[in-house]
């Protein structure tokens, strides 16, 4: 697996569901729907918004952030891509939601 996407839907009572789905290559449905998406192969942040807000695509910020949350399969992700497991966390970051950076 190379990509990690995240896709945020709003319910009708306002609440926010997360779909979190690894994949090998892109669909055009990933690049629309998808808010996230992070290329392990390349160590790089394709896309990132949050509420149509555009996050800085920067790598070692959005991947600590999700760390948090998915950390087995952040590591997998690490480790079938040829990588060393290089988590940076920032403590001030890793306590803000992406959209607050």
């Amino acid at each position: 697996m190379r990509y990690l996407t995240l896709t945020y839907y709003k319910k009708a009572n306002g609440q926010i569901d997360e779909v979190m789905a690894v994949a090998k290559n892109l669909k055009t449905s990933d690049w629309q729907l998808a808010s996230v998406i992070l290329d392990f192969k390349l160590q790089k942040v394709e896309k990132c918004s949050m509420n149509g807000v555009q996050v800085p695509k920067v790598w070692d910020t959005v991947v600590s952030y999700y760390y948090q949350h998915y950390a087995n399969i952040i590591e997998r992700l690490f480790e079938e891509n040829g990588h060393p497991i290089d988590i940076k966390v920032d403590a001030t970051a890793a306590q803000k939601p992406l959209d607050d950076m």
